[in-house]
């Protein structure tokens, strides 16, 4: 019985630009980290290429004005509501400043204790001492400020509420500034809005809808084709965009699916062995300090192959050991253990006790957490990452 489980191996690759064969360079670099690790593919093997480098590749990006010029286009250029953006300057602020330059006034809701991603404005037990809901209770600026004061964000230091009534007043717009968590808010001020959060837009959308709004957009309705020679990304527009530049953003990237598909044909036809491939995002985790919620990506992958698809359909070994073989223990507990993994049929095991606790997440879900982890947001130089014995189990030898 071998003891190696699951190997999650960060692969550098070269630094990529506009233009490159994104699918070539990453097959490329996985087949040199074989040579050079003396690794030997197995079948079932994952290659994992980070969204950024591709869509850095595609040249996937677009300018403030050429957003601006999409956001005019479509909301007519006058007052405009922004619902429940999330609190970054990485990957909000040049958005709301290209909603700026195309506006003569912008209304932002900002939702509280704390954004979609848990960047908070305020403390829980805070608002309680307040006697403030967030559920029903609209502050102002000022409201706000009689009752907490300015509070600076714990990682970043930045007071979100100044900072982005100064990004907005910046562009020549004039601002305004709401807490609340009712979309319905911003009906009566502005016939156009923007649902700017990103997991819970649709019902966002809806209930601007059924409150009467008469132009009703997300972020993923804005850049969805090319505008002045721009990138897009025709299913998630301004979804997964980050900042590139102090007048640029790099959008989500497209075709990631054909991307995926391609890198595994290239390393399935060099090694003989099955690959599997998947472009990634953000992992969707949260940080138990921070409280933030990593997952500001519209989906952790955006394109993989079709082996990747579903959810695991696992037992939980502790409580077979506990519960169904609780008498055995030794080769005895390891060999009825085995037998019962191997009696697995494809029917799923959702419900089963012996399942329970094992997560029921999808499998590019889970993957694709541990290549976000595994490859960082710093300088690691990994944007590769490389697993073996991913859907191994205890019963492998």
């Amino acid at each position: 019985m071998r003891t190696i489980g699951t190997v999650v191996r960060g692969v550098r690759a070269p630094i990529i630009r506009q233009g490159d064969d994104i699918a070539a360079i990453t097959a490329e670099s996985v087949m040199a980290a074989w040579e050079e690790a003396g690794i030997i593919p197995r079948d079932r093997d994952v290659v994992a290429v980070t969204e950024s480098v591709v869509a850095r590749a595609q040249g996937n990006y677009a300018t403030i004005q050429q957003v601006a010029a999409d956001v005019k286009a479509k909301t007519g250029g006058g007052t405009v509501g922004v619902a429940f953006p999330i609190l970054s300057r990485n990957r909000f602020s040049l958005l709301l400043k290209s909603i700026a330059l195309a506006s003569k006034k912008v209304v932002v809701l900002l939702s509280y204790p704390s954004d979609e991603v848990g960047n908070h404005l305020v403390d829980l037990d805070l608002l309680d001492e307040a006697g403030v809901n967030p559920y029903s209770d609209t502050l102002t600026v000022a409201d706000f400020r009689a009752k907490f004061g300015q509070i600076l964000h714990p990682f970043t230091g930045v007071d979100y509420i100044d900072f982005y009534t100064g990004l907005i007043e910046s562009c020549g717009a004039e601002a305004e500034i709401l807490l609340g968590n009712r979309i319905q808010t911003l009906v009566p001020i502005t016939d156009a809005v923007i649902a700017a959060d990103i997991h819970s837009r649709a019902r966002s959308k809806r209930l601007l809808k059924a409150a009467g709004c008469k132009i009703v957009l997300g972020l993923d309705d804005l850049m969805t084709a090319p505008v002045d020679g721009s990138g897009y990304n025709a299913a998630y527009g301004l979804l997964g965009s980050n900042k590139a530049t102090e007048e640029s953003v790099k959008l989500f990237p497209r075709n990631c699916t054909e991307v995926a598909e391609r890198i595994a044909k290239l390393l399935s036809d060099a090694s003989g062995k099955q690959i599997e491939a998947m472009v990634y995002g953000d992992g969707a985790f949260k940080d138990p300090v921070g409280k933030i919620w990593e997952l500001a990506d519209p989906v952790v992958s955006p394109g993989y192959t079709k082996g990747l698809g579903g959810t695991p359909n696992e037992l939980k070994l502790k409580y077979l050991a506990d519960n169904d073989f609780g008498d055995l223990s030794g080769d005895a507990l390891r060999k009825a253990i085995t037998e019962r993994i191997r009696a697995k049929t494809g029917e799923s095991l959702v419900g089963d006790m012996a399942a329970q606790g094992t997560t029921p997440r999808q499998l590019t879900d889970l993957i694709g957490s541990l290549c976000d982890l595994t490859s960082g947001s710093g300088d690691k130089g990994t944007p590769i990452i490389y697993i073996q014995g991913y859907f191994d189990n205890y019963t492998n030898e």
